[in-house]
């Protein structure tokens, strides 16, 4: 599979989410999204991430933009993440890690010299059309929320 890029169309995926609903990308066309990616729930950078994305919500609500963080942990962790610090993004929950494999980002890791195969910290601004504007891969959590905030002005 090819990596994707600006200017692709976004994978669709319908997921469980947060508080016993769903999430698709399709129930969303035309309004931007920001899909997030992260590795697991309640783990020092997935939390500052959520918690950051979970800050600047109602400037992307001004916006008309969707903020959804994806995981392969379950809709129970999910809400019980939420619960725990107080977050306002919506949560999917990627099980069976489809989502992040058709978005690429589901890739072989190392930690401590062994390898294992997890979800790679990153962000997807996809437009109202349902196309890929920005792309944010390896992502550092120091300022990422505001700089997808800025990028989702420019759409």
């Amino acid at each position: 599979m090819s990596e994707l890029a600006i200017g692709d169309t976004a994978p669709d995926f319908d997921l469980e989410s947060d508080g016993g609903g769903r999430v698709s990308l399709k129930a969303l066309k035309g309004k931007p999204v920001v899909v997030y990616f992260y590795p697991k729930d309640n783990t020092p950078g997935c939390t500052k991430e959520a918690i950051a994305f979970s800050e600047q919500m109602p400037e992307f609500n001004k916006l008309g933009v969707t903020i959804i963080g994806l995981s392969p942990d379950t809709a129970k962790k999910h809400d019980n993440f939420i619960a725990k610090h107080n977050l306002s993004v919506r949560l999917g929950a990627d099980t069976d890690t489809g989502t992040a494999e058709a978005y690429g980002v589901w890739v072989e890791k190392s930690m401590y010299g062994k390898k294992y195969m997890g979800v790679e910290r990153s962000t997807f601004l996809v437009d109202a059309e349902g196309k890929i504007a920005q792309l944010w891969r390896k992502v550092k959590v120091d300022g990422h929320a505001e700089a997808v905030l800025e990028a989702a002005r420019a759409l």
